[in-house]
């Protein structure tokens, strides 16, 4: 060992000492190539994300291009505004618009408050601890509860356990179960995300918890807080197995909350895996994407004004 360790002593004293300019050189040359080797990777991975990107966005505009090549030639005022008729499902498909807007209006006046309620509890009053925890976790797992499962749940509760049958309230508290977490978690964020001082200000002039919740953070919070409730309507519209077990499929024209309905996700359905009219599956389709299109935007247009 000490012969090794005078073998590399003697070493070094027989190498040329470097001067300060070799030294400097020499650091260069090393920083270039890190420099090199950092920004081959950095052009990399901006490839491989540009990739992604550029994947993701054609998937997208490829299918939105197929369903308006295959459906703008069948959409006409006389295509929404009358009632199919016929085996082969001809005409229309207004009473499936009405049956989608009533049934998730219905369900957002039935989810809204106990929702945005919810969220005020866990944001303003709860204390952080277990309880809260387990509200969230519950919150969480029951945004991804499958669309089928629910519908079988809200089949065996609201159809056959509370007697409500295949109705428009049947498959409105089914969807309001899906819409809960969706509003509830971002209606608690957009409350969060008022700044304390605010509070603090408030509360420095005597204002109650209430008068605070009430009449400065709900407020200052109701764009984002619109923007969640607008993020659900967009999930409930285009749910269809949830409507399919708990509102049925009959086309009817609905009056009152017990009346059944045939909403456009589940006329589509019909539509295309019988086979029978696919230029009115097509139609449906476009239609069906544009609104929810439309509800997707509006929801970032009010993400951007709340901010």
């Amino acid at each position: 060992m000490a012969d090794n360790i005078d073998i590399h002593e003697a070493a070094k004293a027989d190498a040329p000492a470097l001067t300060s300019a070799q030294r400097i050189k020499r650091a260069l040359a090393n920083g270039k190539k890190e420099r090199i080797s950092k920004n081959a990777s950095n052009k990399i991975m901006l490839g491989v994300f540009r990739v992604a990107a550029a994947i993701t966005t054609l998937v997208l505009v490829a299918i939105i291009a197929y369903v308006v090549i295959n459906g703008l030639p069948h959409v006409s005022p006389a295509f929404i505004f009358t009632w199919p008729h016929g085996v082969n499902a001809e005409g229309g498909i207004w009473p499936t618009i009405v049956s989608t807007v009533y049934v998730t209006a219905l369900a957002m006046f039935i989810c809204t408050p106990i929702a945005v309620l919810a969220a005020v509890y866990l944001a303003e009053y709860a204390k952080q601890g277990r309880l809260v925890h387990i509200i969230r976790y519950a919150a969480d797992t029951l945004a991804s509860v499958p669309s089928i499962v629910m519908g079988l749940f809200g089949y065996a509760l609201f159809v056959e356990a509370m007697g409500l049958g295949l109705s428009m309230i049947s498959a409105a508290l089914a969807l309001a179960l899906l819409m809960l977490p969706i509003i509830m978690r971002t209606t608690e964020e957009a409350i969060r995300a008022v700044p304390r001082y605010i509070r603090w200000g408030a509360y420095g002039l005597g204002a109650t918890k209430w008068q605070v919740v009430s009449k400065i953070v709900l407020p200052s919070a109701f764009g984002r807080i619109a923007t969640g409730i607008v993020l659900g309507i967009g999930r409930a519209i285009g749910e269809t197995a949830v409507v399919l077990y708990t509102m049925g499929q009959a086309i009817n024209m609905p009056f009152t909350p017990l009346d059944s309905g045939r909403p456009m996700t589940v006329h589509l359905y019909l539509l295309a895996n019988d086979g029978i009219n696919m230029n009115a599956a097509y139609g449906t389709a476009l239609l069906l994407m544009a609104i929810i299109l439309a509800f997707n935007l509006f929801a970032r247009w009010l993400s951007r004004k709340s901010k």
